[in-house]
């Protein structure tokens, strides 16, 4: 069984795909990871782990 890894969507993206690319990890809705996020931003912790994720995660290997 190969180990999942933490791409930033392709295909569900609003702006930088990572809350898509967590949803998928986790297999949950992509919204509910926004929601959470947008709670997150208020505090500005939100944001900056935002910003934080679009650098560290590779984009999702494109498919042919």
């Amino acid at each position: 069984m190969e180990p999942r890894k933490l791409y930033r969507s392709r295909e569900n993206r609003m702006i930088c795909g990572v809350c898509g690319g967590v949803a998928e990890y986790f297999n949950v809705d992509a919204t509910l990871i926004r929601l959470v996020l947008a709670i997150f931003a208020f505090t500005g912790t939100g944001i900056f782990a935002y910003i934080l994720a679009a650098i560290i995660i590779p984009d999702a290997p494109s498919r042919y």
